[in-house]
């Protein structure tokens, strides 16, 4: 089996991957010398139970009538889930294991197609071009010339892109982004060697023997601490992406996590049995995932100033002299489960959910491999009423004509529920659906802050003029 690479970049109505949809999807198919294979552009249509955020609607200008022709969701999803899901993909792009993937997976989810096969069937797997990119400019910085704002690097793609003529096109165009990306990791990969060693990153059991085999600070009688630099772009460029970090072992329910505590913030030694969660950083961090632990050597460690590394060896001395506090810290951050919000949307309980059984899995392909005057019955066959409720959905979303009566009316009824403002649709985090309200706010900063041109006025306007109905909501 011969592997490739999938280069793919999203636009979306908004930001919550819970309840916000696709609208447009791109993507480049590569060899592993980046010669393209196939290419796709995928635009989706608008569904009857999301309302965009305007501030989206101007940052990648697809409007509801650009959609009108497009593909259903529901057949969008079946598309892309066989595009990533196609034996020996490595699918990747520009920040798409921060945004896009979980986007995507519960995409999937909704539409009743495994979330997960993806990332690791078939001989599939996930990469992410923006976190090596970080890597290249901390310790290959020679291969691209790097934007820069008050000082600091600004590394989003668009601003890399122009700079270094990687792409032509409107920024935030999903196929120029990709185009961009492509270009980005062959320049990246002129530097074979230390490409070689960052995709090892994006390898889990790569990953866990670099992470296992790190230089250890000091031992405990629970635990052989390893010490580290994570590189991560949240961290910012503020401290150049990158942290010192101590490893505190496993978490106790998230088995795919390891923790690891930042070393370079004077608070931590202001931790007391009280304020554990207040003057504490824990990274959870998943084999295969960002961010990217490198040995905490003069060598990588050459851009942090000396008052970081000072508080660095400050606190570790602290950690080592109060092993109460130490092993206080481990108890809470293995143990910490994130809250369970009981009225999570179906939609959105992906991460409360337990995997499909094989019979379950079974159903969904049978579901979608039925035709449209089918798919009711195939609904019908679900024992899993969550299942069952997702599926309705889809297919309301998509051709609600082929529902039959009993499922269109429940169907209908979810509607009338989703912009109801007494009982708002919330997400597995407690947060609502994006509604009217939240709307008329953005549209009024938008006019009191932005400046537009024709182009995103002319959006905007059409904007109104759709959703008019729904914005009059109060």
């Amino acid at each position: 089996m011969s592997k490739t690479y999938l280069f793919y970049d999203l636009e979306t109505s908004g930001l919550s991957k819970c309840f916000d949809q696709v609208f447009q999807f791109a993507a480049i198919r590569t060899d592993l010398q980046f010669n393209e294979l196939e290419r796709h552009e995928i635009i989706i249509k608008h569904n009857p139970d999301v309302l965009p955020n305007p501030y989206a609607t101007i940052t990648h200008r697809i409007g509801v009538a650009d959609c009108a022709n497009g593909h259903t969701e529901l057949e969008a999803m079946e598309k892309i889930h066989a595009l990533l899901n196609t034996p020996g993909t490595i699918s990747l792009g520009y920040n798409t294991l921060t945004f896009d993937d979980e986007f995507l997976r519960f995409s999937f989810y909704r539409n009743v197609l495994t979330p997960y096969t993806h990332q690791y069937a078939n001989q599939c797997q996930r990469m992410d071009v923006y976190p090596m990119t970080v890597l290249y400019h901390l310790y290959k910085p020679e291969v691209l010339q790097w934007p820069e704002k008050d000082g600091r690097p600004v590394m989003k793609l668009e601003a890399i892109s122009e700079l270094n003529k990687l792409a032509t096109g409107q920024a935030h165009n999903a196929i120029v982004d990709v185009e961009a990306t492509v270009a980005l990791a062959k320049k990246l990969a002129q530097e074979p060697k230390m490409w070689d060693f960052i995709t090892g990153y994006f390898d889990k059991r790569i990953d866990l023997t670099r992470s296992q085999n790190l230089p250890v600070a000091f031992d405990t009688a629970t635990h052989q601490h390893h010490h580290a630099l994570m590189v991560m772009g949240k961290i910012g460029a503020r401290y150049h992406y990158q942290a010192p970090v101590l490893s505190l072992g496993g978490h106790a329910h998230y088995k795919n996590q390891s923790l690891w505590l930042r070393l370079d913030l004077p608070e931590l030694q202001q931790t007391t049995l009280d304020n554990l969660d207040e003057k504490t950083w824990v990274f959870n961090k998943k084999m295969g995932e960002p961010g990217l632990l490198l040995p905490f050597t003069p060598h990588y460690s050459a851009k942090m100033k000396d008052n970081r590394k000072k508080q660095t060896q400050s606190n570790t001395r602290w950690l080592q002299d109060h092993p109460k506090i130490l092993a206080a810290i481990i108890d809470y951050h293995s143990h910490y489960k994130h809250p369970v919000e009981p009225h999570t949307d179906v939609d959105a309980n992906l991460y409360n959910s337990d995997f499909w059984s094989n019979q379950e899995q079974r159903q969904c392909q049978q579901f979608h491999q039925a035709d449209w005057s089918q798919k009711a019955n195939h609904i019908d066959g679900f024992e899993n009423p969550v299942l069952k409720d997702m599926a309705i959905r889809a297919v309301g979303r998509a051709q609600p004509e082929a529902l039959s009566a009993p499922q269109r009316e429940q169907f209908d009824a979810y509607l009338k529920t989703v912009w109801d403002p007494a009982q708002p649709v919330i997400d597995y985090t407690g947060k609502p659906r994006y509604d009217s309200n939240q709307a008329k706010i953005d549209l009024a900063e938008i006019a009191e802050n932005r400046t537009l041109d024709t182009q995103q006025q002319t959006l905007l306007d059409e904007y109104q003029q759709v959703f008019k109905a729904s914005l009059c909501v109060s």
